[in-house]
């Protein structure tokens, strides 16, 4: 960092990416900011700014406080950390520390030690709101561990739920007609628990085999009785912002994926068709013939962009999040579908445009693969998303991260 780099953040203030503190602080309460920055996106502790940006200077020896520093990181914080340390000297000989913290920490949730001795110490998650520090609660902590790809959300047994809870109609249309395997007889219950095991459909609780959150998502009769997260809040506004005056107002149930019969028709839609299927609705489509004497038609957004969006928050939504749907919004110049929950660990815009791989629900994303709303390639954003915009209208989809929340916009044209 250039003294230049650093006036500006004093300057600044202190944010969700900025501390500023003495160094004569407890190494605990350090230990606290730098596990909350960590949690968070990163960011600097300025050592020797006080709260009304004052600078103050280093009470200790460079030399004494970095060591002092890695000290603080190695034992007072869980994951141990390595921060960037590095001092600027300031005007009238005063010198600041600065703690640096990288913004894609692999080892998520990070821990902070409260307390002195071994029975009364503790290890507190941490999270930056803000310019506060505090402690995480235990959703709070449950999304962290979910972002670091430690905790596989979508393989948990989900309590209270049980097989009858599943549709063994698309269980079998899932193993007999897209995995083409052989499957038990509709009386085999144990026959049953063991393959849903097996493939993790299921988990084991207990000892006692229950629905897993993915298998309940995918092929769940009501998965909302558990889950009331499942599903997608579809509104259709006839301007360009939020209206009373809806033009319609949907709310999606049931199984994610639907029922289709020998030949690939939709029995049965599930969540995903029935988003797509209202999108038809309220959106509009040209037909014309054209100089071959062959049918044309072009909708308003292309359909193949639209499910990726759809199928994509389907997949890699925060599930942690218990009470907000995913959001479908058509407006009269964009259609928008909101996934909650932050990007993934290590995943940005700018990746996912190149086609970067990772999953928040690998369970759900390998289902959705078997039925082909997923490629293989896992190049859908950049191929469906962003190429199939440009192609159908020459505008640029926004990919956005909007604090606990996802957001991808389609551009309508406004040519025809």
């Amino acid at each position: 960092m250039n003294r230049a780099e650093l006036t500006e953040l004093i300057h600044n203030g202190e944010n969700s990416g900025v501390e500023f503190k003495r160094d004569d602080i407890r190494p605990e309460k350090l230990a606290k900011e730098m596990a909350a920055l960590l949690n968070l996106e990163g960011g600097h502790i300025l050592l020797g700014v006080e709260d009304d940006r004052t600078v103050s200077g280093l009470t200790r020896d460079p030399a004494k406080a970095e060591e002092w520093v890695m000290g603080a990181a190695r034992v007072h914080l869980r994951p141990a950390a390595i921060p960037y340390w590095e001092t600027i000297e300031w005007n009238e000989g005063k010198i600041l520390g600065i703690i640096s913290l990288p913004a894609d920490a692999p080892d998520k949730p990070y821990k902070a030690k409260r307390g002195h001795g071994e029975r009364e110490s503790a290890w507190v998650t941490m999270i930056r709101v803000g310019t506060t520090t505090r402690d995480a609660t235990d959703e709070e902590e449950v999304r962290l561990y979910q972002q670091s790809g430690r905790l596989q959300y979508d393989r948990k047994p989900v309590p209270g739920s049980s097989f009858a809870d599943l549709d063994r109609r698309r269980l079998v249309n899932y193993f007999r007609d897209l995995r083409r395997q052989s499957f038990p007889e509709e009386g085999d219950l144990e026959g049953w628990q063991r393959l849903l095991v097996n493939t993790e459909l299921m988990a084991e609780d207990r000892g006692r085999p229950i629905p897993s959150a993915g298998g309940l998502l995918l092929f769940g009769s009501r998965p909302n009785k558990y889950m009331p997260q499942a599903g997608v809040t579809a509104v259709a506004y006839p301007g360009t912002d939020k209206d009373y005056e809806a033009k319609e107002r949907a709310v999606m149930r049931g199984p994610a994926v639907s029922l289709f019969s020998a030949d690939g028709e939709v029995v049965e839609a599930g969540v995903i068709e029935q988003s797509l299927a209202f999108v038809r609705r309220n959106t509009a489509m040209q037909a014309w013939i054209d100089d071959g004497g062959r049918r044309q038609e072009r909708w308003d957004y292309p359909l193949e962009a639209v499910r990726e969006a759809l199928v994509n928050a389907v997949a890699h939504r925060d599930y942690t999040i218990t009470v907000i749907d995913i959001e479908l919004s058509i407006y009269s110049d964009r259609l928008e579908v909101i996934s909650p929950g932050r990007l993934p660990n290590t995943v940005t815009v700018d990746k996912m445009r190149a086609g970067y791989r990772a999953s928040r629900n690998e369970l759900i994303k390998e289902v959705l693969r078997d039925y082909r709303y997923i490629e293989a390639t896992g190049l859908g954003v950049p191929r469906k998303i962003v190429k199939g915009m440009l192609d159908h209208n020459g505008t640029e989809p926004d990919l956005i991260e909007d604090g606990e929340r996802f957001i991808v916009r389609l551009w309508k044209d406004r040519k025809l």
